[in-house]
């Protein structure tokens, strides 16, 4: 590596499951600009978040940590203003850190170490979308329902499309204020889009890349295996028995996805081009990846919420072809692994003193020599559970074990559909029988248990308290400042628009 520390851009989708790209072996898709990436780069080709759901997945990618130990547990539970992030981290070693889009961020702390952040989210800060494991049977209005798959087709504009549009503009001006501007700080620009996550709705430009015909049906039906106690859990809350989904259903949602990851790619071109243009693309480190994936009718699973791998294996590209070598990388990682690897890159390929204990191990040896551990972690304390959901994933196993619920354990070099549960395999139960142990060993069940009913018993009164009266939003507000924007009689004129140009044509004095 260079002496001079590079630029990161890290660009996070949501909900884009790997099985739906190109670059791991999707024969439709088309994300010519992430495929670029990917031949140049280290592309991960066993990479899982560590929480199949937004916000706990978001907290541990920016804590290197689990939810067990941020006690950011579903999509209300406050991330703690005391828990490092890399934003933290890079910002002491020297960074200019930044955030565009979403990072699903619950509590009144909406920056976490991000040194300036350009726009608002696009989910709320509150604790209005705690679950209550002590009412199993009940499902809130909040939870996806099926509507995104009965409504899926094609649109002139929604809700995601908006926000991630602005996100994208917000970036992209960023990157050339990078170039334009007098901070001599390497950044990092975290740039976080929406897409593709549901709902399944994408405009004509995106869905005519895409032939009717050509969309395929799931490869496991929903007749073609039995469901899991915690399956059931996630089909009942999720509303997904409410109405037969026809094939054309189907088709449809898929057809709006696929299109869907064709405008995140687009976005990441835009990205890309605007390094290229001011001359940062060779001392910028890219990253792709995405916070959980999405079942997309698998099983006749939509969404996330499980440890099978539709939901819980993300993209993960490393590019820096300067630096690291194109490789493909079959170890099984994990996003809390992002932590060490951005804060040694910071550091020289040093691990920094960190002030808490990490779940996370730097990927620095899988970027250089293609080798380093293999294991990921993964925790579930969300909706649709009703106790804690555990994943061990190691060479070819994985194992899931909530106490409540019979063990589920797989061979995903013979068996990558997970239709094959060995739990109950003689010849398997010597290997089961460790991962048992560490599971036993690493987690306290009835604690954990009994941490996360606590969470959400005080959650709930305090949403209930603060929804009477007069409230405070802890949703970000961006604020602009119009009287530095553009033309002003602040400065001279063509000092004014010199500053403003790249490059620029004459030194302002």
């Amino acid at each position: 590596m260079a002496s001079k520390r590079l630029n990161i851009l890290l660009i996070m989708a949501d909900q884009m499951s790997p099985m739906a790209l190109p670059f791991y072996g999707h024969r439709l898709t088309q994300a010519p600009h992430m495929s670029a990436l990917a031949s140049s780069g280290v592309v991960f080709q066993n990479a899982y978040c560590n929480s199949p759901l937004c916000s706990p997945s978001r907290a541990a990618f920016m804590s290197g940590r689990l939810p067990s130990a941020t006690q950011a547990y579903d999509n209300a539970a406050e991330f703690r203003a005391d828990i490092p992030t890399f934003a933290h981290y890079l910002r002491h070693a020297g960074y200019r850190t930044t955030l565009a889009g979403k990072m699903h961020f619950c509590g009144p702390d909406q920056m976490h170490g991000f040194e300036e952040r350009l726009t608002t989210d696009i989910y709320p800060a509150d604790y209005g979308w705690t679950p209550d494991w002590s009412r199993p049977k009940h499902r809130p209005h909040w939870y996806h329902n099926m509507s995104s798959v009965t409504d899926a087709g094609l649109c002139v504009r929604t809700n995601q499309l908006d926000y991630d549009d602005e996100v994208t503009f917000a970036a992209e001006r960023a990157i050339y204020d990078a170039a334009r501007g007098r901070d001599e700080r390497p950044f990092c620009m975290v740039v976080s889009l929406t897409h593709p996550h549901d709902p399944f709705a994408i405009p004509a430009k995106y869905w005519d890349l895409y032939r009717d015909a050509d969309i395929e049906l799931p490869r496991v039906g929903l007749k073609d295996w039995q469901m899991d106690p915690h399956s059931r859990r996630l089909w009942d809350v999720c509303d997904m028995g409410a109405q037969e989904i026809t094939e054309r259903q189907i088709r449809d949602a898929r057809h709006a996805y696929y299109g869907a990851i064709s405008y995140v790619d687009e976005n990441v071109g835009r990205l890309m081009a605007a390094l290229k243009a001011t001359g940062q693309d060779e001392d910028t480190l890219v990253i792709v990846t995405s916070d959980h994936g999405e079942m997309l009718g698998e099983r006749g699973l939509w969404y996330k919420m499980s440890f099978f791998e539709g939901a819980a294996r993300v993209p993960l590209i490393i590019s820096a072809p300067k630096h690291f070598a194109p490789r493909r990388v079959k170890n099984a990682v994990s996003l809390i692994d992002l932590l060490p690897t951005l804060t040694e890159l910071a550091h020289d390929g040093k691990a920094p003193d960190y002030a808490t204990e990490i779940d996370g191990r730097s990927l620095l040896p899988h970027l250089t020599t293609g080798e380093g551990h293999d294991e990921v972690i993964g925790e579930y304390l969300a909706e649709g559970a009703v106790a804690p959901l555990v994943m061990l994933r190691k060479g070819p196993w994985k194992f899931i074990h909530s106490p409540v619920d019979p063990d589920q354990f797989y061979n995903l070099d013979d068996d990558p559909d997970e239709l094959n549960n060995l739990a109950d395999s003689a010849e398997q139960c010597e290997i089961l029988a460790g991962f048992r142990r560490q599971a036993l060993q690493r987690w306290d069940f009835e604690t954990l248990d009994r941490a996360v009913r606590d969470s959400q018993r005080r959650r709930l009164l305090v949403s209930d308290a603060l929804g009477i009266g007069a409230q405070t939003a802890w949703d970000f507000q961006p604020f602009r400042d119009a009287s530095t924007q553009y033309i002003r009689n602040r400065a001279d004129l063509d000092d004014l628009e010199a500053s403003a140009r790249f490059p620029r044509v004459r030194p302002i004095a």
